[in-house]
């Protein structure tokens, strides 16, 4: 019987690790997110990361500069979707700085379409927001599925 219990009480400390790891996402949570977002064109979820005075440098391509308002960040991500539809999504590997001031996550990530869109991403986070994001199209860039 004390064995039927050891097993109870271990699945339960595992299942209160697990969802207290994923009550406490991360900024390569979160990055995770919005790729998926960006690739899947739902702009309300991409809006819903940043901060109120972010930036975003799109760096090469049609939709190549520098956005600095929410407004004309979700302008560009509309145009985006437009333009190129519903996207698969290859996340290479990330990696992720943080201190108590915040974060910073970078990933080559790959977005397939009508053509390939090869992408190292850099996004800032500030209390959970993203304050900056760079989106640099790379043309070389290497793209490896991180498992």
């Amino acid at each position: 019987m004390s064995n039927k219990f050891a097993l109870t009480s271990s699945s339960l400390a595992i299942a209160l690790i697990f969802v207290a790891g994923s009550a406490c996402a991360g900024p390569s949570d979160d990055a995770r997110t919005h790729f998926q977002a960006v690739a899947s064109g739902d702009t309300h979820v991409v809006m819903r990361g940043y901060a109120d005075q972010a930036q975003l440098n799109w760096v090469g391509g049609p939709l190549d500069g520098t956005y600095a308002t929410t407004d004309t960040i979700r302008s560009t991500w509309e145009k985006f979707g437009k333009a190129v539809g519903p996207l698969k999504l290859t996340i290479g590997q990330i990696e992720e700085s943080a201190n108590p001031k915040g974060a910073t996550v970078s990933a080559n990530v790959l977005f397939e379409g009508k053509t390939p869109i090869k992408v190292r991403y850099v996004l800032t986070y500030r209390e959970g927001k993203i304050v900056s994001e760079t989106w640099q199209i790379d043309p070389k860039l290497v793209v490896a599925a991180a498992y």
